[in-house]
């Protein structure tokens, strides 16, 4: 298959398509192990072959799910669930310690959930029965809260410090109140001022904020709030998550929020935390205010440069380790029962484990390298003992010639800024066969640009906007006028459709033309002067636009074909040229048919 073909596809499923490996829970039934004599044969010899490993802990207890979660969480834990798991956990781990014995452990994540959920004692527990194993000297121990918590018991942040945790992470996702009450999740300004207030005094000095972008009813203005107001408490580090649906309540929303939309606010952030004095390469969702600090955990810094294998303790809790890939019990259904069982059994806990060809652990490994926005070629030589180069270089090369990633120094293939606004374009490339087909299959089922318009429009507020607004289409033609400029639109209303370049008329803009030519160089890349004599056609009627009523001045230029290369930008997925003669057959946006139709008379 065409890795243009395969990107192209990657982009418009981008909310699958992303650093989560595989597509779905079954995906890799195939390669799944079932007997509980042939599990423990995997999980020993994998092990056995790793120099050194990470450690998470999975807490699932929360005060309530929020509606954005994808992780296994209890949705009404009894009394008395939370005493019972952290003793069957530690179960677990010592399951696990008979075969991981004195190997280095070079990273570690108490998760959930929420960690701060559990009584000190059991905190403490848990806590005690980590350091036993081989800990590396000044690694990061690193543990979540939230906000509420922190805020109200200061006495358990004290003694998460005194346990040794040196990094401390909580989700403040968005300070609009309003966006946090629909979403089930409890917060305020000054509730997030105290759990800071609380940190600080107890010395912490390595705090990282989590804050959300992408949902369908959060506005640019509310998430450009939540980056200033965060910035201004001061973190050491703030991490961006997209909203990635799949799995979560609002999964049925996601089909009304463009990729334009994901990419818009994240240069927003970007931008602001730049301003600020904080740091990250191309496509790095953390940032960071301590000079070359990556700002994350040594537990996620270690599994994602290096794909360095990890174990997960805990409900649901995933392992990715040597060739295997495992799910605890609870990762589908959330219930303990199961999990208790098989603890007090002697069984390992496992719900699904996969022994992987190299060609999955290879697409596993390389998705999650992409969170960091670059591929270590050292790193991938040692964990797979293979060169990045002779493996990919057929996607290398497309990457290189599409400036989506480019070598930075011997060692790191990076995204480009174009390349961190079309990752989930990317990721893709590196999939298995299978993987690929998986895509396209799920996406044929999956993708419907009219739901997701409907989607899109139901939040629409058009009184927002002056009616009416005005709009620039750019009729772009080659010398003997037999092919015209099109972009394919990356957002909604007919996202996915060819077009022409163009767009909105904004206050900024001195001219309509200058608008023009603007939309033209934002759109495709490409720059030329637009006056009153390129000016074809206004279209005026109130239903060419699902939107509302949008006038549209078109103007034509003529350029040669041959000398201008096209290069998508900002809300375009796509720009080429195309033959006219062909357009019948085609899909085009709103009346720009009928527009190059007239422009030719």
């Amino acid at each position: 298959m065409k890795l243009e073909s395969i990107y192209d596809r990657g982009i418009k499923f981008h909310h699958y398509c992303n650093t989560a490996y595989p597509l779905r829970p079954n995906s890799l039934a195939q390669y799944e192990v079932h007997d509980n004599t042939a599990i423990r044969e995997v999980i020993k010899k994998n092990i056995e072959e790793q120099d050194e490993l990470c450690l998470y802990v999975h807490v699932p207890f929360c005060q309530s799910r929020c509606k954005f979660c994808e992780y296994v969480v209890l949705d009404k834990p009894e009394e008395g669930d939370a005493d019972n798991y952290v003793e069957h956990l530690l179960k677990e781990i010592e399951l696990y310690r008979d075969i991981i014995k004195n190997k280095k452990i070079v990273g570690y994540d108490l998760g959930g959930g929420t960690p701060s959920y559990l009584s000190i004692e059991n905190l403490t527990k848990i806590t005690e029965s980590i350091k036993k194993f081989n800990l590396e000297e000044n690694m990061y121990l690193s543990v979540e809260t939230t906000p509420v918590i922190a805020a109200n018991d200061i006495e358990k942040i004290k003694a998460l410090k005194k346990l040794g945790y040196n990094r401390i992470s909580m989700g403040f996702q968005t300070v609009s109140e309003k966006l946090l009450e629909s979403l089930g999740r409890e917060g305020s300004k000054s509730i997030y001022e105290k759990a800071v207030e609380n940190i600080r005094a107890v010395g912490f000095d390595r705090l990282n904020i989590d804050l959300m972008y992408g949902f369908l009813n959060q506005s640019d203005e509310d998430f450009a709030n939540t980056i200033k107001y965060t910035i201004a408490l001061n973190p050491e580090f703030i991490t961006l998550y997209r909203n990635r649906y799949k799995g979560t309540k609002l999964e049925s929303e996601s089909q009304g929020v463009t990729l334009y939309k994901v990419n818009r606010q994240y240069d927003i952030a970007y931008n602001l935390l730049k301003k600020a004095g904080y740091i990250a390469n191309n496509g790095k969702n953390t940032f960071s205010k301590i000079p070359k600090d990556m700002g994350t955990s040594s537990y996620l810094t270690k599994r994602v440069i290096n794909a360095t294998s990890y174990i997960g303790f805990g409900l649901g809790a995933q392992s990715f380790c040597g060739n295997y890939l495992a799910y605890n019990l609870g990762c589908a259904d959330h219930m303990l029962n199961k999990y208790f069982d098989a603890i007090d059994n002697g069984i390992f806990p496992i719900n699904d484990i996969a022994d992987l060809p190299i060609e999955e652990v290879h697409a596993k490994a390389l998705s999650v390298m992409f969170y960091f926005g670059f591929i270590s070629m050292k790193a991938f030589k040692k964990r797979f003992n293979e060169d990045f180069k002779d493996v990919y270089g057929a996607q290398i090369e497309f990457l290189q010639n599409h400036r989506l990633m480019e070598y930075v120094d011997e060692d790191t293939f990076m995204l480009t800024d174009y390349g961190a606004a079309h990752l989930y374009g990317i990721i893709p490339l590196f999939y298995s066969e299978r993987s690929i087909n998986e895509m396209f299959a799920m996406s044929e089922r999956w993708l419907n640009d009219k739901k997701g318009e409907e989607i899109f429009l139901e939040k629409y507020d058009r009184k927002a906007y002056d009616a009416p607004s005005i709009a620039v289409d750019l009729i772009v033609l080659n010398k003997d006028k037999s092919k015209v400029l099109l972009i394919t639109r990356g957002s909604h209303p007919y996202v996915n459709y060819l077009a022409l370049p163009g767009g909105f008329y904004q206050n900024t803009d001195d001219t309509i033309e200058y608008a023009a030519a603007r939309e033209l160089l934002e759109e495709t890349s490409i720059s030329v002067n637009i006056t009153e004599e390129n000016l074809v056609k206004i279209s005026s009627s109130k239903a060419r636009d699902p939107r509302g009523w949008v006038v549209s001045i078109a103007y034509m230029v003529i350029l040669n074909d041959t000398d201008i290369k096209p290069l998508a930008n900002t809300d375009a997925i796509s720009a080429d040229w195309y033959d006219i003669k062909s357009l019948e057959k085609e899909k085009l946006a709103f009346d720009h048919y009928d527009i190059i139709k007239y422009a030719l008379k």
